[in-house]
């Protein structure tokens, strides 16, 4: 099984291309969906959230707005957080790439907004970064609920530059000519990829549930 990563800035259409590798049949892992679950009422994230940012848990569910406002602009108050949620997140991640082994699905992504800023680089073998001209995303980050120009500046300080993602990237989906031409170009990789044999999957030392007490 080929483990994709799939990447890129902010409003360079990756939830997009997420939608649409799904369409051509590959089970996509959504990293942001995957902290929603862990801040929902339940989630694993809750409690210890709840013991490092008292006041951000409302009716037992994480409140993302009162969390963003904690952590933006206190550099280890992010850090904090990012060690609460990042293990939690990756055993999401090897939950879901066990599944798609035990499928046998020949192709699964990962969609990880900051891949090259993390350690995601180690867990895929592949790379698909999407791009789009400036004006372009800026017009589409600026168009969401919320947002302003400051947030977006915020966000974008935290993230490698788009050129510097490309350069790194073993495929480049540019998302600014139309779904068209975007659903084409990733139809291409995905065939490219599928029957090739992957490196980063079962990683070093995993054993099967089945196997493990043997």
């Amino acid at each position: 099984m080929i483990v994709l990563g799939l990447t890129g800035s902010i409003g360079m259409g990756k939830s997009t291309a997420a939608r649409m590798l799904r369409r051509l049949g590959c089970p996509v892992h959504d990293a942001d969906a995957a902290v929603h679950r862990l801040y929902a009422k339940g989630g694993a994230a809750v409690a210890p959230i709840a013991a490092a940012f008292p006041g951000t848990v409302v009716d037992g569910a994480v409140d993302r707005v009162a969390l963003s406002a904690r952590v933006v602009g206190d550099p280890e108050a992010l850090r904090r957080l990012e060690a609460i949620v990042h293990p939690l997140v990756l055993a999401d991640s090897r939950r879901f790439l066990r599944l798609s082994a035990l499928r046998r699905v020949p192709v699964a992504v990962l969609d990880i907004p900051l891949l090259f800023e993390g350690s995601g680089r180690a867990r895929v073998d592949r790379v698909v970064v999407v791009t789009a001209p400036p004006f372009v995303q800026r017009t589409r980050v600026l168009a969401r609920p919320g947002m302003t120009e400051a947030k977006f500046r915020a966000i974008l300080a935290r993230q490698m530059p788009d050129g510097e993602k490309r350069r790194l990237a073993d495929h480049v989906v540019a998302t600014g000519l139309g779904r068209r031409y975007t659903l084409k170009k990733l139809a291409r990789i995905v065939r490219m990829l599928r029957g090739k044999r992957g490196r980063v999957w079962p990683p070093r030392g995993y054993r099967p549930h089945w196997m493990r007490g043997r």
